[in-house]
């Protein structure tokens, strides 16, 4: 299970797939008319901790580059989770850098397109988490290297 590390209560790469796994789809039930629209969940997915697309699905994952930083997304801190199925289903929770993000209509494509390309994927959903909200403590000492941070 991937994780990255979140501020504080710093969780690392390799950590409980339980705290990673997708959000469940909301009840059938009509939501009353005042509350606020849910916006589409993805599937669950169950993951394979062994799988092993796993290092192939990461590298596809650090060719994407937000376009206003020199770091992949994965280095970046932007991918929070990656869980792949035996089926070879793979569900990806990323954040962006802000919620006004330009590249919030295309990195999630990018991310989808790039682990859907990888040999023996068979589906990939990614889902847009805000929470914990991203910042540059979540950059990788990888990244902090290539942005002159350390």
């Amino acid at each position: 299970m991937l994780f990255d590390k979140h501020k504080k209560g710093e969780k690392e790469r390799g950590d409980s797939e339980k705290e990673a796994a997708p959000p469940s789809t909301p009840p059938a039930s009509a939501p009353a008319a005042d509350a606020p629209a849910r916006a589409p969940r993805a599937p669950a997915v169950v993951d394979d901790p062994d799988s092993p697309l796993r290092e192939p699905v990461i590298a596809a994952i650090k060719t994407v580059y937000d376009p206003e930083i020199p770091v992949d997304v994965y280095e970046l801190g932007l991918i929070y989770g990656v869980l792949i199925s035996k089926e070879g289903a793979v569900h990806v929770n990323m954040t962006l850098t802000t919620p006004h993000c330009p590249a919030a209509g295309y990195l999630p494509l990018d991310v989808k397109a790039r682990v859907k390309a990888v040999a023996g994927v068979t589906d990939c959903s990614v889902a847009i988490v805000w929470d914990p909200p991203w910042d540059k403590d979540m950059i990788s000492e990888a990244g902090r290297l290539q942005l002159g941070m350390m």
